[in-house]
């Protein structure tokens, strides 16, 4: 079986939440990553998602970071909230 990560960034531009992450994040920008597993066929080759997670600040020491796992429709309904928050 053969995985891949993708590296993605999301501006954020106000304090968000994703569900499953207990704080509040700072507004920013963040490093999302897909880890996503190879589908083979005999008439095509797909991937398909397996895995999503956010780089945050990390709590505590200063400059530190962690990398949390998250559902993508979850990211996805942070950076829709983020949106609607400019358009207010």
């Amino acid at each position: 079986m053969t995985i891949r990560s993708r590296r993605a960034t999301i501006a954020f531009r106000h304090p968000f939440r994703i569900h499953g992450i207990e704080r509040m994040l700072p507004a920013g920008v963040y490093t999302v990553i897909t880890d996503e597993e190879k589908i083979d066929s005999d008439t095509v080759s797909a991937w398909r998602r397996v895995g999503t997670s956010i780089i945050v600040p990390g709590e505590g020491v200063l400059g530190s970071v962690e990398m949390l796992p998250i559902r993508a429709a979850d990211l996805e309904a942070a950076v829709v909230d983020d949106a609607g928050l400019a358009n207010d």
